[in-house]
């Protein structure tokens, strides 16, 4: 397929590329200015430097593509304007880009979010059915984007996936808690009953590629989860596993946690960029449960999952360890 990718220099859009290049597709990222673009720059991809708040800029990213992997979002904002403008003027305006200039497009495939559809009230598992009632900035500014693209359908062939929380090497919160672990420090989320859903990073990559070509998947909206429930206290306990800690850890209760995000905000507000941490995303993990119903796009489209959160610790916690040992050269590479 000839695929544009908006995100690319993300997380997710890494995987995503790193995918598609080796099918043999063909692969143009949507890059910002300030993007870090040099993982890029290694793969057989073309670049097209624009914004998606810059309308003129879109139609040359999308121009003749079959599929368009809408993946770039605002997570984490001083305020719901910032969300506004990025997660839904920008889906907004690639919309009308891929309207404009790709009138062959065979998928839009749109990553929303958990937090489009809101919290699961009582611990309840929700699925595709349920309404969603976002509770953050981030999560009404995604399902606001989701209905643009709903609106579109009769134009755009649209699939919308929400993952949940995705795991996996590079993922960044999860190699800060491994960093944070490894001072015997761990932050203290939930009260050890199941609290969110989670989807190996290759596993939903997977997801979004049989989204892309699966004629079934048009006009539908999808929770993509490996199919278990999982404590925070089980995923902290494993990533000590995995980096072979032993002993007594100490955990980081909620108001140190408030602080420390209160901190991230008033950093990010002083030097002009988005906070790393916000008190939103704190609150979040501490007063709800995140689980979803990922059966549906199991038996419409036939995936199965084949990573467990171990298997995406271990992977991550490993990157780490050889990302650490180049730096300081005990490979014999660096």
């Amino acid at each position: 397929m000839k695929a544009t990718i908006t995100g690319a220099s993300g997380y997710i859009g890494g995987h995503l590329v790193r995918a598609l290049v080796r099918r043999g597709d063909e692969v143009t990222c949507l890059v910002r200015p300030t993007s870090r673009t040099s993982p890029l720059e290694s793969q057989p991809v073309a670049l097209v430097t624009g914004d998606l708040r810059d309308p003129a800029s879109l139609p040359a990213a999308v121009r003749g593509a079959d599929v368009v992997f809408h993946l770039a979002a605002l997570i984490s904002a001083a305020d719901g304007t910032a969300f506004e403008s990025a997660n839904v003027g920008g889906t907004r305006n690639l919309v009308e880009a891929c309207l404009e200039a790709a009138p062959g497009l065979r998928r839009f495939v749109f990553v929303s979010s958990i937090a489009a559809a809101g919290p699961s009230p009582d611990g309840r598992v929700l699925d595709e059915d349920d309404e969603p009632r976002p509770v953050s900035d981030y999560g009404r500014s995604k399902l606001a984007g989701e209905r643009l693209v709903r609106d579109a359908g009769d134009r755009l062939p649209a699939t919308i996936i929400r993952p949940p929380n995705v795991l996996g090497p590079g993922q960044p919160e999860l190699e800060a808690a491994a960093g944070l672990m490894r001072w015997r420090l761990a932050p203290s989320l939930g009260d050890g009953g199941a609290r969110t859903s989670l989807i190996d990073v290759e596993d939903l990559v997977r997801a979004l590629i049989l989204a892309a070509e699966h004629p079934r998947t048009v006009g539908r909206t999808y929770f993509v989860t490996d199919g278990r429930r999982y404590s925070w206290r089980e995923v902290t306990r494993t990533v000590r596993e995995e980096i072979g800690l032993r002993g007594p850890v100490l955990p980081v209760a909620y108001p140190v946690q408030l602080a420390a995000a209160w901190l991230s905000e008033t950093a990010a507000r002083l030097g002009g960029r988005p906070p790393r941490l916000t008190r939103e995303i704190v609150r979040a993990g501490h007063r709800h449960a995140w689980l979803y119903d990922g059966s549906r796009f199991e038996r419409e489209l036939g995936f199965r999952p084949e990573k467990t959160m171990r298997d995406s610790v271990r992977q991550a916690v490993g990157t780490v360890a050889r990302r650490g040992r180049r730096r300081t050269g005990k490979d014999g590479r660096a």
